[in-house]
């Protein structure tokens, strides 16, 4: 018994340093993920990541600001270059479940929604720990109960990032009393109040959240990115002739005469000397961003447009127009047909969907932006508004509850309530173009003139303190 004790002992001696050691590792290997997991983010998008700008831009300055970032969405469309090439942001990929395409309509989407919850816990749960969790609001269901689930699991903050209320969309559709309605409010009050940190996009969400739903944000106004610029006239022609292999309106209607000239619809580049200017008699360059749904009634931009066509036959001072609406969705085709019925003269409607890195360019080329958005909750505010303004590209808007907070009329831009509003404004705007001392070149002078805050800038001194005080 004695001699069984003296082993013991000394195979206690034996094996204490090593278990020492062990626990000496496992406690590193523990601070070490401890460490690592305060410097990593996850970003969460149900959405496409590609036509979620901000969620790209929260990923990049996180990026830029020391954190390893995840970023989760689904890839339909290509995002922007320097989010793909950052070696500190990882894209996971999600799938998107398709529609049933049978059954009632509440079960498909019961069952998308189930599907959406699990997958989505899976992907988190796969994904290493994080100290933040940003989710884009809307779509928050499932999202939001499923990423506060795994921040409770993994110890990580949620951050949602409200962008507009998800049961205002979709009462849009199913009208704002209906059962399933009722129930995404309910579903989106509750959960929203159990984050962490709250963000949103105007002065009046942030006090309808604390009002309505005692939810404490922030306000981070959309910003435009650094790229957001006004393209220089050697960059514009470059695209001009890009888009002209694909699209008849970017093409010159006139080969020149003497073969040393390149010549767009809107510029020309003489071979010899490389200078590129605008052409005399060019048309004005309109552009639009639609998501081509019922939200956003391109109707008012097509009806406006006969009106601007009416006019231009009649004689008035009115330049040829061409049209470029970008985006993708629904009713895209149906839209398409209903233009090439119209058979416009002086009007030209071109719907391309764009690179990213093209649709800054344009945005910097054009002489005219349209805003078609009209906001489900009246609290939200367009995006492409806020990348047409770091373009220096005057807008028409059309006018809901905050859009005073970004559109100035009368300063940067014009707002209107319907498509007569419009084709008035357009007329004015248009009319002797180019006007050097026209109201396009007026509001182009203010928004040059105002030093707009760019996103880097308005994110650090918003959001980086948030996510680095301990």
């Amino acid at each position: 018994m004695a001699s069984s004790c003296v082993e013991l002992l000394v195979l206690t001696l034996l094996l204490a340093p090593v278990l020492l050691l062990l626990l000496r590792l496992l406690g590193a290997r523990i601070r070490a993920r401890q460490a690592s997991a305060a410097r990593h983010v996850v970003v969460v998008v149900l959405g496409d990541v590609g036509r979620s700008p901000r969620m790209q831009y929260h990923a990049l300055s996180l990026a830029k600001s020391g954190f390893s970032v995840t970023l989760l969405g689904f890839c339909h469309s290509k995002p922007r270059d320097e989010l793909l090439q950052s070696d500190r942001i990882q894209i996971v990929e999600l799938t998107e479940l398709q529609s049933l395409g049978a059954g009632p309509r509440v079960l498909q989407y019961g069952v998308k929604v189930v599907f959406q919850a699990v997958y989505l816990l899976w992907k988190l749960m796969c994904t290493d720990p994080a100290a933040y969790i940003f989710l884009q609001n809307p779509p928050g269901l499932p999202a939001i109960a499923v990423c506060w689930f795994v921040g409770c699991l993994c110890r990580s903050k949620l951050v949602i990032d409200w962008h507009n209320y998800g049961y205002s969309i979709m009462g849009l559709v199913h009208g704002p009393q209906h059962p399933i309605v009722l129930l995404a409010e309910w579903y989106e009050r509750f959960f929203g109040r159990l984050s962490h940190l709250n963000l949103c996009v105007t002065d009046a969400m942030r006090e309808d959240l604390a009002e309505n739903w005692r939810v404490r944000a922030v306000t981070l106004y959309d910003k435009p990115a650094s790229f957001f610029k006004e393209t220089p006239v050697d960059l514009q022609h470059k695209l001009f002739m890009k888009l002209g292999h694909m699209y008849p309106p970017f093409r010159s209607c006139q080969e020149p005469s003497d073969g040393t000239t390149e010549r767009s619809a809107f510029t020309e580049r003489d071979s010899r000397s490389g200078a590129v200017t605008h052409l005399h008699g060019r048309p004005a360059l309109l552009v639009s961003s639609t998501s081509w749904t019922e939200d956003e009634d391109f109707s008012i931009l097509l009806c406006a447009l006969e009106k601007f066509e009416q006019l231009a036959l009649s004689g008035d001072s009115l330049p040829s127009l061409v049209c470029v609406i970008t985006g993708k969705g629904p009713l895209k085709e149906h839209y398409s047909h209903l233009i090439s019925q119209k058979h416009f003269r002086h009007v030209q409607v071109c719907t391309p969907w764009l690179e990213a890195e093209d649709y800054p360019l344009l945005l910097g080329s054009a002489d005219l932006g349209v805003c078609l958005h009209m906001s489900s909750s009246g609290l939200d505010l367009p995006m492409k508004v806020v990348d047409m303004f770091g373009c220096c590209l005057p807008v028409c808007a059309v006018n809901f509850k905050c859009l005073h907070e970004l559109v100035r009329h009368g300063e940067n831009g014009l707002v209107f309530k319907d498509a007569e509003e419009l084709a008035v404004q357009l007329q004015m705007l248009f009319s002797n173009f180019p006007d050097p001392a026209g109201k396009l070149n007026e509001f182009r002078k203010n928004l040059r003139e105002s030093e707009q805050l760019r996103w880097d800038e308005s994110w650090q001194c918003t959001v980086l303190p948030l996510v680095t005080t301990k």
